[in-house]
């Protein structure tokens, strides 16, 4: 890792944000999408903790807008105590007004590196409450908050509620996450089932994240089996379980009717293709997927989970309990066959992203005007 003093010369306020990980999914996207938004008024550096550049690059080819702002620590798995000098040195040689961490993680190693880095203000996004159901990470965090005392921001209701309940002495800021209208805008089903190569009359379910258990593919897939042969189900994304998923689509004798498509670079086209986007998640902070296909035209089937339900209009989408097939088929029929209203103006009204980078930029100038 090298910063040249040329780097470092300014005249935008700086702004580190540090993920986990620089690899395809929400929070990544919201890193990227804050600058893409606002580099024309702050000078923004995306750390990775993990990963080396390449792998990262060679994972994920849209990192490449932002490769000369990327910095990629190599941390190996497990506590990291060098990790900490790391993130100091980062913050030493660009010497940001704002460090603003996204999840646990990064909370931890440059909530204790910015104790080394006085001048450095500390913004702290959390972006899903599950793993406070953990007393470790409550004890971690609540310690943390302490020590580091970092401007607290919830992207959801959901999880500000559940940080007000272990945290009540902070004082919380919802942010919805929000989502590029202008990109996922209406198009035409036809032609982008052609691009996809997706037949024209069949019904075609969608389904886009990380190929994780945690993400449900495999629930979806057992509820595509009870529904008509005509209900076909396309996929988007990567990840540790694609063989496992492969493999059940075998097992259930689905593979006429499940597409894998691996990473797509062009998400609008892949919603705009769709019937319904479903999210089977077993696990959810605030997820920008069924933000993105309701702004795309298409309506959405969601289990409860997290702040999802934040996300689904009241009037043209539906959610369902988490890891039930049979719950889940039952809702994408009822879906298919209520009115079809458009959701869109929805997403533009309470998520679009302009006002999600304005929010937060308000934020930094409020932080590094103290």
């Amino acid at each position: 890792m090298e910063i040249s003093k040329t780097d470092v010369i300014r005249d935008k306020p700086v702004i580190v944000h540090i993920i986990q990980r620089a690899s395809p999914g929400g929070i990544e996207q919201l890193a990227l999408e804050l600058y893409r938004l606002t580099s024309h008024t702050h000078k923004l550096w995306i750390v990775s903790l993990e990963g080396s550049k390449q792998e990262l690059l060679d994972r994920w080819p849209r990192l490449a807008e932002c490769e000369n702002q990327l910095i990629c620590l190599e941390k190996p798995s497990g506590v990291s105590l060098d990790t900490i000098r790391k993130i100091s040195a980062v913050l030493k040689a660009l010497k940001p007004q704002i460090v603003h961490t996204h999840h646990i993680g990064p909370l931890v190693y440059a909530g204790l590196a910015t104790l080394l880095n006085k001048d450095v203000r500390l913004v702290h996004t959390e972006h899903d409450a599950w793993h406070l159901n953990c007393l470790k990470h409550r004890i971690y965090q609540r310690l943390l908050f302490k020590v580091s005392e970092p401007r607290l921001i919830a992207d959801a209701d959901f999880v500000a509620k559940r940080l007000t309940r272990w945290f009540s002495n902070y004082p919380v800021e919802v942010i919805k996450n929000g989502i590029d209208t202008d990109i996922f805008t209406l198009g035409s089903k036809d032609r982008s089932r052609i691009r996809l190569e997706l037949s024209q009359y069949d019904i075609w379910l969608g389904c886009a994240g990380r190929l994780e258990h945690v993400k449900g593919q495999d629930v979806l897939i057992y509820a595509l089996k009870q529904l008509p042969k005509n209900y076909k189900l396309v996929i988007a994304g990567a990840g540790s379980q694609r063989d496992k998923l492969e493999k059940l689509v075998r097992d259930l004798e689905l593979s006429e009717r499940v597409k894998f498509l691996g990473l797509v670079d062009d998400m609008p086209t892949f919603y705009q293709a769709l019937d319904l986007f479903v999210l089977p998640s077993r696990k959810e902070g605030f997820p920008l997927s069924t933000l993105e296909a309701q702004s795309c035209g298409i309506n959405v089937v969601a289990t409860n989970v997290g702040g999802t339900k934040e996300t689904v209009c009241s009037n043209t989408g539906m959610t369902c309990s988490a890891d039930n097939p049979n719950e889940l088929a039952t809702a994408i029929v009822k879906s298919l066959s209520s009115s079809q209203q458009c959701p869109r103006s929805f997403v533009v009204k309470n998520n679009d992203i302009q006002s999600m980078v304005l929010q937060y930029a308000n934020v930094w100038t409020k932080e590094y005007s103290l």
